[in-house]
């Protein structure tokens, strides 16, 4: 458990006494630290000042209030956060059973402030070895030492001394989480409160002063003045009835009666002459310089303007709380991960929530964000704590950007465009436009097909996993010549054209094409300026049958090869499921992505056939790696040609590297992953 747990339980323990002393009482006889003010100071007289209190408690609160996440590298860039990772709870949540991360942190950072050091046990699981608890350590009752290990090699260690409790250990470097702030060797940070005695010392004196100002009546000194020489003991009752009558708040500005022609003299100084109030004004911002913090953060407005205040808050953020984030996120590596565990882990505190502007400056920093795609809609939802919504995580980028390596063809490409008419800009630049939107509304439909897909590769392994069973059961260890007979046959019934298979993704896919293929002919018919209606149900239809049947046929071919691969019948069966397997894993995503770049492109040439369109162009996109579409680039046919004839060969890269055309090809893709469009010329 620690010895810090002990200590918490032990809740009365004896006083102290002149053997052991509490620091207090050694504070009180020694007078705490020494300065020119002539007022004791020490760590807690010291946040009896309300501009030193204010400061700490600021950057204690701001820090503590700062979300600390454990994150994990990704390969080959990013980071999720390690939620399965010992620490993240410690660090995020509770680091104890007693203390929120909140009240640690907040703990913590006023400890380092005020003495320089914060220091917190590490309980860690004897069997495991993993860390389990974080316990703060009072700074008073602790000394931070550094032995010598031999030349070069030192190591740190901790006395800590409770007397009260009679609690006593030493904990070395690998125990302990320790803070530490501005020092002379590394290891040690200065007291602030001892560095600042005299600042402090001189505004708590100077509070003094004003407080015993006010009890004498809120007026200054002066002197009775009798025309008569008086004894001793008749001043000394003059005196006593005047301030029985006049001294303190409530007794200030009665009338005064005097007698035997007394009269009164003023001797005080006025506060205004003494500069008492400029020097109340300037030891608040002497803590503000003691601490690094701008003076508008312990309320000292005097300099701060609506329009600097946002500045200030920056200024304050990146150099005052900045460097404690990172004291605070290295201390963390260093000392609390594994050294095999720092290259894949590290802490990193959010700061967004003080960088938060008012809403018009987030939304325009939201809109440039979304227009240059590095933010999607749903990240601008997530940063305004706002749940997702369908759809929205696409990233949009502006049409007029290319790679910075085919720069020079686009400025080839703009000095064709001056050279145009107004109208051939215009019909080019509409071409360009139709392509992205037949590439968006692609992109809408293919989450639609994916899981269309899902669906039929489920009611496909359902049904085949039951004729396996039925079919395909070893006897003794030998293959059963019938079974696999009988279960080849039941395959070509179930994928039969007027089969279930066949049924049931005929279901699904008929409406969905056809409403695919109705957006895509609205987009090219505008995209050529054609008024027509242009109806492509019919069509549509016979393109989803078409490809059902495509389906349901590379389906059965794939099983009934499998059933070739093995040698007897729990081979078989292993590769019968898994093919099924792998069905599950990728042929939602394949045949979306298919399909989604085939049928744009499908439609969008039935649809400029309607429209009379005579030639289309092959545009390559994301071709930067096959050299087959970058060969097709920027080709233009005859609409009713195809751009690859089937028994084609089309050159690659490498010397005999050749791809053979199977079929005619009118349009994309030629492979998978192909993302290339075409375009009515």
């Amino acid at each position: 458990m620690g010895f810090i747990r002990s200590a918490v339980r032990a809740t009365s323990g004896p006083l102290s006494g002149v053997a052991t002393p509490e620091k207090w009482v050694e504070d009180w006889f020694t007078g705490g630290s020494a300065n020119s003010a002539g007022v004791r100071v020490d760590h807690e007289t010291a946040l009896t000042y309300s501009p030193f209190f204010a400061g700490v408690r600021v950057i204690s609160e701001d820090l503590a209030g700062l979300p600390l996440h454990l994150y994990e590298r990704l390969e080959p860039r990013g980071k999720r956060r390690a939620k399965a990772h010992s620490l993240y709870r410690l660090l995020h949540d509770q680091p104890n059973p007693m203390m929120t991360s909140v009240q640690f942190k907040e703990t913590m950072q006023g400890h380092v402030l005020m003495w320089g050091n914060a220091v917190a046990q590490a309980v860690t699981n004897k069997r495991t070895g993993a860390i389990e608890e974080l316990w703060p350590l009072r700074p008073d009752r602790l000394q931070i030492c550094v032995k010598y290990l031999g030349p070069g090699r030192f190591r740190r260690f901790y006395r800590y001394r409770d007397d009260v409790n009679g609690i006593y250990a030493t904990l070395l470097d690998d125990e302990v989480l320790h803070i530490g702030g501005l020092g002379f060797d590394g290891v040690r940070g200065y007291s602030v409160v001892e560095h600042a005695a005299n600042a402090i010392g001189l505004g708590l004196a100077t509070e003094h002063y004003g407080a015993k100002f006010f009890s004498n009546g809120g007026a200054p000194g002066g002197a009775l003045s009798h025309p008569q020489n008086l004894s001793p003991e008749a001043r000394k009752r003059m005196a006593d009835d005047w301030e029985n009558i006049h001294k303190g708040i409530d007794r200030a500005h009665r009338v005064a009666i005097l007698e035997e022609g007394v009269t009164w003299q003023q001797v005080g100084i006025p506060n205004d002459n003494a500069q008492f109030l400029e020097t109340r004004k300037l030891q608040v911002t002497e803590m503000a310089r003691w601490l690094r913090i701008p003076s508008h953060k312990i309320n000292d407005l005097e300099r701060a303007t609506f329009s600097n205040i946002e500045q200030q808050q920056l200024d304050y953020i990146a150099s005052a709380l900045n460097i404690w984030l990172v004291r605070w996120e290295q201390a963390i590596l260093t000392q609390l991960l594994l050294p095999e565990e720092r290259e894949q882990y590290y802490a990193e505190h959010l700061v967004d929530s003080l960088l938060r502007g008012d809403t018009l400056t987030r939304y325009q920093a939201y809109a440039i964000g979304r227009q240059w795609g590095w933010l999607s809609a749903n990240d601008v939802r997530d940063k305004e704590n706002e749940n997702p919504v369908d759809g929205g995580d696409a990233y949009l980028v502006p049409l007029n950007m290319v790679p910075a390596g085919r720069s020079a063809p686009a400025l080839e490409t703009k000095a064709r465009l001056e050279l145009e008419s107004p109208a051939g800009r215009l019909a080019r630049m509409m071409r360009g436009r139709g392509s992205v939107l037949r590439a968006t509304i692609a992109e809408q439909y293919e989450p639609k097909i994916r899981e269309a897909v899902a669906e039929t590769t489920e009611l496909e392994v359902q049904r085949v996993t039951e004729l396996v069973a039925q079919h395909l059961e070893p006897e003794r260890g030998r293959l059963r010549t019938r079974s696999v007979s009988s279960f080849i046959a039941a395959l070509g019934a179930l994928y039969d054209p007027d089969g279930p298979v066949a049924e049931a993704m005929s279901a699904l896919w008929v409406p969905l094409f056809t409403l695919f293929a109705a957006d895509i002919a609205e987009e090219a018919a505008d995209e050529v300026g054609s008024e027509e209606e242009i109806d492509l149900s019919v069509w549509a239809r016979a393109y989803a049958v078409s490809h059902v049947a495509y389906q349901i046929a590379s389906s059965f071919g794939q099983l009934r090869n499998a059933t070739e691969k093995g040698d007897d019948a729990d081979a078989i069966v292993a590769e019968v499921m898994a093919r099924l397997t792998k069905w599950q894993e990728e042929k939602p995503d394949k045949v979306a992505s298919w399909e989604g770049s085939q049928l744009s492109n499908a439609a969008a040439r039935e649809a400029w056939k309607e429209a009379g369109v005579k030639k289309v162009q092959w545009v390559a996109r994301g071709s930067e790696n096959c050299p087959y579409c970058r060969r097709l680039d920027g080709a233009v046919r005859e609409i009713e040609a195809p751009f690859i004839a089937k028994g084609d060969e089309v050159d690659g890269e490498e010397e005999g590297e050749k791809l053979v055309a199977k079929r005619n090809t009118f349009h994309p893709p030629v492979h998978a992953g192909c993302l290339c469009q075409v375009v009515p010329v």
